[in-house]
């Protein structure tokens, strides 16, 4: 088991429309009854398209190629990286979901990956607009397709502004959301151990 803090990812983004973003932007304040001219706002559409230039980088870039760099190790034992901080944005409404992700494979013929490929798989999928659902799904298919492991286990857990600040306005309630692969999928008591593990301080 292994625990890692929080990897800062930073990936150049060129696919990005900053200009119609500070005018969608604009057309929004517009839209609301506000002044986008007036000075407290003169650089919102701008801030607002860095922002999302930043945020939406998940969709220019394939998690898979992480994975095109493996390692060798006489390791047959679950290797688990834990509390990976991630900040993702609703598909649904466009406001941001936030928690953790808990990430654990068994590996396969000593084939292991870097522990920071774990982290930058969470931080690539979970910048794009999304589920939750989706994002605890592509993180285990990935891996599974790219390791071919014995088996993926991923776990997140996250808490939804559009809980929170809308709609039923329910601040605290977490969602948790996991997917099981391979031999975590078949074996309960793999499962529980995985579960275990997250538990522990």
């Amino acid at each position: 088991m292994i625990n890692i803090k929080e990897e800062k990812i930073d990936h150049s983004n060129s696919n990005v429309d900053l200009n119609k973003i500070e005018q969608a932007v604009k057309m929004i304040l517009e839209a609301v009854g506000e002044n986008p001219d007036r000075e407290g706002l003169l650089d919102t559409p701008k801030r607002v398209a860095k922002m999302y230039a930043e945020m939406f980088q998940g969709l220019h870039i394939d998690a898979r190629d992480y994975f095109k760099t493996v390692f060798h190790e006489e390791h047959n034992e679950v290797v688990l990286v834990k509390d990976i901080p991630f900040y993702s944005m609703c598909e649904h409404h466009l406001v941001p979901f936030y928690g953790k992700a808990h990430i654990a494979y068994l590996p396969k013929g000593g084939v292991v990956a870097g522990l920071s490929k774990l982290a930058r798989t969470v931080e690539t999928i979970s910048h794009r607009p999304q589920l939750q659902e989706r994002i605890t799904s592509e993180i285990a298919e990935t891996m599974m397709e790219m390791l071919e492991p014995e088996g993926v286990y991923v776990v997140v857990e996250a808490e939804h502004m559009c809980m929170t600040m809308r709609g039923i306005k329910k601040p605290g309630a977490k969602t948790v959301t996991s997917s099981a692969k391979g031999i975590f999928s078949e074996d309960d008591v793999k499962r529980q151990e995985i579960l275990s593990f997250i538990k522990m301080a």
